[in-house]
């Protein structure tokens, strides 16, 4: 049985994604023929869009990584999170909880699921919303980039002033779609790059302080 990506798009995100039809329809065929030969997409298709379940207008700080964790037990769709009862954590996820503790001085109130963070408007997104299980950065040849663009301008359409944390190159490729004084980019943290320019970023205080003088309330990380 074949399956379209559209069909997963939660829909209040349809209309902002209809001019990626093409790309859509080119990654559900990829994907279906990944799964025909045995392999294993990350995360499931009908997580694939979870980073959506917030809608566009709700959007205050957008975290955007590279690609889902290559392990499938991980895969929930949303950028860095992992189920509440994984252990040990990842990597990339336990140094974003070591940062957050040292730039705000407690440690974070998130549970690895980072829920918590959703609900107060936080979209946690890839630049590549798939891989496959046991390979890391596998769909980057995908046309995700023309999605995510597209997601990104639905968010600013709404709210142009939206706080924009890249972390990592693939997500500073996405600098141009944000206002210039809205971004705070760094080093990916994952345990390979984290100590080149990650750690010591503070994100979480410098995000307050701009949703601050946006009179938005901030984020209780």
């Amino acid at each position: 049985m074949t399956r379209e990506l559209w069909e997963v798009i939660p829909k209040p995100w349809q209309e902002h994604l209809k001019e990626c039809r093409e790309e859509l329809t080119h990654i559900s065929s990829f994907l279906n023929a990944a799964v025909a030969r045995g392999d294993v997409v990350v995360p499931a298709w009908e997580k694939i869009f979870a980073a959506l379940t917030i809608d566009p207008q709700e959007v205050k700080v957008i975290i955007l990584g590279q690609d889902p964790y290559p392990n499938a037990k991980h895969g929930i769709g949303l950028a860095f999170a992992v189920p509440n009862e994984s252990k040990p954590l990842p990597g990339s996820l336990r140094n974003i909880f070591s940062e957050c503790e040292s730039d705000l001085g407690q440690p974070p109130l998130a549970t690895p699921d980072l829920a918590h963070w959703v609900s107060q408007g936080v979209l946690l997104l890839n630049t590549s919303l798939t891989t496959i299980s046991g390979a890391s950065n596998s769909h980057a040849h995908l046309p995700w980039d023309k999605v995510v663009a597209a997601i990104l301008k639905a968010v600013v359409a709404n709210n142009p002033d939206v706080i924009a944390i890249l972390w990592g190159k693939a997500a500073q490729s996405f600098v141009p779609d944000f206002a210039s004084n809205r971004v705070i980019s760094s080093a990916h943290p994952s345990p390979l790059s984290a100590y080149r320019g990650f750690f010591g970023s503070r994100p979480f205080t410098r995000a307050n302080e701009m949703l601050d003088i946006q009179q938005v309330k901030g984020i209780n990380w």
